[in-house]
């Protein structure tokens, strides 16, 4: 289970949530509420996208709504967002669950596509720009200078566009080539990159990391000046091998992937929470 719930006493400290899930004999997943816990629950967090961790966030948000509190759901992967479209279409499955548990607000981080979020009620979506702004690309410039922001293919052409403007620097578009028969990928076309610096690698999703370790070795540039952010880093199957193609590695803590043994803990992991927080406080 990857659900947790967060609460604070009444001095505004952290505390422990009051709720404990439990499943009953029959496979019913359950909330045991503290009588004598005095304390606010605040928010639950799901990261992953099981449908446990759903339907706890449903009987959780249930309970805060009989004690007349706000059920408010920190959802940085939000499920389903890669099944945008096609039958099954996923993203409307996920967001009928999430919709069905009338959530005050459920916060997301950085989306794949703009099609799942707008299917979610009550939806507020943080974006990964102002985090590898002021957080990654800080971190990597103490290893040399950065020289550029890639989009691994056109589809993150946004999302590094983003960054690079704000970063001031130049971004390069590479290409996917996919044979549409079997969806497999077959190639990748990068433009002329900078002969010196680093070079930093800006997308959404790390699944097996196929995309990654195509672009890294068609750049040929060498290992020592490519950097890689993926906002959920999922690191799946052949992840493994992109410490061998890249020196850095940033992602989330938004997915459980995101610390498994795929990534062989070598990947540097941003904690979420504080910037779910501060983007609504500013906002």
């Amino acid at each position: 289970m990857t659900t947790t719930f967060h609460a604070q006493d009444a001095h505004g400290t952290a505390a422990a949530s009051g709720f404990t899930p439990f499943q009953f004999p029959g496979g019913e997943w359950h909330l045991w509420i503290d009588p004598d816990a005095v304390v606010e629950e605040t928010h639950a967090t799901v990261t992953g996208a099981t449908a446990d961790d759903l339907v706890l966030l449903g009987l959780w948000a249930d309970a805060m709504h009989q004690r007349g509190l706000r059920a408010v759901a920190h959802l940085p992967y939000l499920p389903a967002a890669r099944a945008d479209r096609g039958t099954p279409f996923g993203a409307k499955v996920y967001a009928a669950m999430l919709n069905a548990a009338e959530l005050d607000e459920v916060v997301v981080f950085d989306p794949h596509s703009p099609v799942a979020p707008e299917l979610v009620n009550n939806i507020r979506v943080v974006h990964s720009t102002d985090i590898v702004v002021q957080r990654v690309i800080p971190a990597l410039n103490g290893y040399g200078k950065l020289a550029g922001i890639i989009a691994p293919d056109h589809g993150a052409a946004d999302r590094a566009g983003r960054v690079a403007e704000m970063a001031g620097l130049p971004l390069f578009i590479a290409d996917k080539h996919r044979d549409f028969d079997t969806g497999k990928i077959t190639g990748m076309s990068v433009p002329e990159l900078p002969a010196d610096g680093l070079l930093l690698v800006v997308d959404d999703i790390c699944d097996g990391g196929g995309t990654f370790i195509g672009l890294a070795e068609q750049a040929g540039v060498g290992r020592d000046r490519l950097a890689l952010w993926v906002s959920h880093g999922i690191f799946s199957g052949s992840a493994v091998r992109l410490h061998d193609h890249f020196a850095h590695v940033w992602t989330s803590d938004s997915h459980p992937g995101a610390t498994g043994s795929t990534a062989g803990g070598r990947a540097h992991i941003i904690e979420l929470a504080p910037h779910l927080e501060a983007d609504r406080n500013a906002s």
